[in-house]
């Protein structure tokens, strides 16, 4: 409506200065300062309507993208280890950073936009057929083409923006694979060939880019044109229709060419409306195939359960999907309360596999795994893991102090952190460093040696106090000395309590209570330390060959 009075201001002003009933006296002077005062308030009033409707709908999509993000990392975290072994970090980062930013675009200007459109050209048409029909119909004949040629674009847009953002995922997982194993690479000193394969990805961006790029380039002008032909329609038939008689109003020119400038805009933006309508769509398709992706691991009550008595295996057999690799072949065992069970065998034996179908990172193909006699699917899966005390193999440590590391589990006074440090055997290490326990590790540790954030994990579990203790193969990069002080600790702080020890050493798992021997996935050998050595097996070779390499 404001663009509407604006037109019939500057029609009125025309009329009067064409018709030359407003000479130079003062009542003349006095009108044109009247309509100059008018569009000028109209024209402040606009451009304040226009403040408060950006604020509005600008600030609501930041607020949306919010919502948005914290759904997506939300569902992150709910999804199980397949998903993850399935999917790039790099395009995880990419689908909840770069497609939310889009979808924001899309809720926010161009919402705003498309709005602003229909409402404008709406109101404006109608008084313009108002005013002259036939002018009208003239003015906005290249509608129809500029409608079939946004049809036939959008197809377009929408196609190679779901390649580009494809491609910006391959970029991010090259950039975070190559950060992430920087030592690695430089170890290996293949910092040429990353290069090269991210100028690659860079590359295949950048074309698929400029194919966008030149869609939505080619579209704009031609918005240009139709409406620079409508200006000349206006022009040259409003002429003609004026000698006829037809017009009998000259305010009408500067009126239509006022309604048609103000039309420019909005059908000039149609192209990045519709750029941003099809990226939104490309990228929001994107998080819904995360979304919709549904857990594989689930919580499956919320009721509380106590570790009274004991674990069990019973005939458990896992196969990973991906590699179709048999892990565990109808494994049998029982580990009763306050018993630790030593686990041992040759690499690809399926130790750790044991672990993670405890922790229920995955379930088994076959048999079950029971905890207090209930199978551990319907138990529940947060206090199952907050009961248990799991340090695995691959050790991972926060970009943060040593003692939020440690204290990671929950919130510890500073003498629980100690001595947590001291049960591990890494409180001497701490202390030697200028922060001691507020000394910033880095990236995954990267500070430290293996052996320090081997022991600081450990610390991290012990600190706990839990129910179940997991150690996976997390002694293998400290000296004997050390892995001794360490597994007596360990025996002290396990009392009353399950404990597990997993590793290809035999001097960590020695002194369990019972030790089991896998080979190919199934349990070949069990028994005591002593009773496994008269049996001369596979566990005496193991015995052997380690003694012999130690001396």
């Amino acid at each position: 409506m404001l663009l509407v009075s604006q037109g019939i201001i500057i029609k009125n002003a025309t009329d009067a200065f064409a018709a030359k009933t407003l000479t130079q006296n003062a009542e003349a002077k006095n009108t044109y300062i009247v309509y100059a005062l008018q569009l000028l308030g109209l024209t402040v009033f606009s451009g304040l309507f226009m403040f408060l409707k950006r604020q509005i709908i600008i600030v609501v999509s930041r607020l949306i993208e919010f919502d948005l993000k914290n759904e997506i990392y939300n569902h992150y975290q709910q999804l199980d280890h397949n998903f993850y072994k399935r999917n790039s970090t790099g395009d995880l980062m990419n689908r909840i950073s770069e497609d939310v930013g889009r979808v924001r675009m899309y809720v926010g200007p161009a919402v705003m936009y498309i709005i602003d459109t229909i409402v404008t050209i709406t109101t404006v048409v109608i008084f313009m057929w108002h005013e002259s029909p036939q002018l009208t119909l003239i003015v906005l004949a290249p509608l129809p083409i500029l409608s079939i040629m946004i049809f036939k674009v959008s197809d377009a847009i929408g196609k190679r923006s779901v390649k580009a953002q494809e491609a910006l995922s391959n970029i991010t997982s090259v950039a975070q694979e190559t950060f992430s194993g920087i030592r690695v690479v430089k170890a290996y000193n293949r910092l040429n060939h990353f290069y090269d394969s991210f100028s690659t990805k860079a590359d295949e961006y950048k074309q698929k880019n400029l194919a966008l790029a030149k869609t939505e380039a080619a579209f704009q002008p031609f918005i240009a044109f139709m409406v620079g032909l409508s200006m000349l329609s206006i022009i040259y038939f409003g002429g003609k229709m004026y000698a006829a008689g037809q017009i009998t109003s000259v305010g009408n020119f500067p009126q239509f060419v006022f309604y048609v400038s103000k039309l420019t805009w909005p059908f000039a933006m149609l192209g990045w409306v519709l750029s941003l309508v099809q990226r939104a769509a490309a990228s929001q398709k994107r998080i819904n195939e995360f979304l919709k992706t549904k857990p594989e691991i689930s919580n499956p009550t919320e009721k509380e359960f106590e570790l009274h008595d004991k674990i069990e295996f019973k005939n458990v057999s896992y196969t990973y999907p991906d590699t179709g690799i048999n892990a565990l072949k109808n494994v049998s065992f029982i580990i009763n309360k306050g018993k630790t069970i030593g686990i041992i065998g040759k690499s690809g034996s399926g130790k750790s596999t044991i672990a993670q179908l405890l922790m229920r990172f995955m379930d088994v193909n076959s048999g079950s795994i029971l905890v207090n006699e209930n199978d551990i699917k319907a138990i529940n899966l947060q206090q199952l893991r907050t009961k248990t005390g799991y340090v695995q193999q691959d050790v991972f440590l926060f970009s943060d102090t040593i003692k939020n590391n440690i204290s990671f589990s929950g919130v510890y006074s500073d003498d629980a952190v100690k001595q947590a440090a001291k049960q591990a055997v890494v409180y001497d290490n701490i202390e030697g460093f200028s922060e001691k326990f507020e000394t910033v590790v880095g990236e995954r540790g990267i500070t430290l040696s293996g052996g320090q954030k081997q022991r600081i994990s450990i610390a991290r579990a012990i600190i706990k106090n839990p129910s179940i203790f997991i150690f996976d193969d997390c002694l293998s990069a400290v000296d004997s000395d050390t892995e001794q002080q360490i597994l007596g600790n360990f025996k002290k702080v396990t009392q009353q309590k399950t404990g597990i020890i997993i590793s290809h050493r035999v001097s960590s798992i020695q002194n369990a209570d019972e030790i089991i021997v896998l080979g190919g996935g199934a349990i070949i050998e069990r028994g005591t330390h002593a009773e496994l050595l008269l049996l001369k097996g596979e566990y005496f070779n193991l015995y052997q060959k380690q003694k012999l390499a130690e001396n």
